[in-house]
């Protein structure tokens, strides 16, 4: 997901002290940045993290050396809020189970059908890495160079956390298949 020069343009404006520029910055990524967090934390909690996440860019903005890299930052600003919000909730364990490094290996295709990858995301039968990269990958339509950029994690991590996640929503709907 690249940043458009108009977001780019805004990103500088805001940087300068232009509250008309952040705000059209903040509106323009709230949508996708919601989606997203929802996915990860659940509908009930979205909005409070995404509050949280839209403060957080407003204030760290002037750190931002590249305004062309806005959306891949403020996905991280998203993840990292995301995770801390798990992390508070108990519902992060802590222990990444899918952490195998698996660099060599090509991107595994989905044999879960699109319409039915909402409701599996939400069923609690993936971890917040996994649900994270599979977020980001087939909802938001990222590659998986940025996916890695916006977590802050190899390439191969990214790859494997994919894998897992898209083993056990094929689990999920066909456990027969998996014994």
């Amino acid at each position: 997901m690249a940043t458009s020069k108009q977001e780019a343009q805004w990103v500088l404006r805001a940087q300068c002290g232009d509250r008309e520029a952040l705000e059209l910055l903040l509106r323009g990524v709230q949508p996708s940045l919601r989606r997203y967090l929802t996915r990860l934390v659940g509908a009930s909690s979205a909005d409070d993290v995404l509050q949280e996440v839209l403060i957080l860019v407003s204030r760290k903005l002037g750190w931002l050396d590249v305004p062309e890299a806005f959306h891949p930052w403020a996905y991280r600003v998203a993840s990292r809020a995301a995770f801390r919000h798990l992390k508070k909730e108990k519902r992060w364990s802590g222990h990444l189970r899918d952490e195998v490094v698996l660099d060599d290996l090509p991107a595994a295709e989905s044999a879960v059908p699109r319409e039915l990858l909402p409701e599996l995301l939400q069923s609690g039968a993936l971890s917040a890495a996994s649900r994270a990269v599979l977020v980001l990958h087939f909802q938001e339509e990222m590659s998986l160079p940025e996916i890695a950029a916006i977590l802050e994690i190899p390439l191969g991590t990214v790859k494997s956390r994919l894998a897992y996640g898209l083993a056990a929503l094929r689990k999920k709907l066909d456990p027969a298949r998996s014994v």
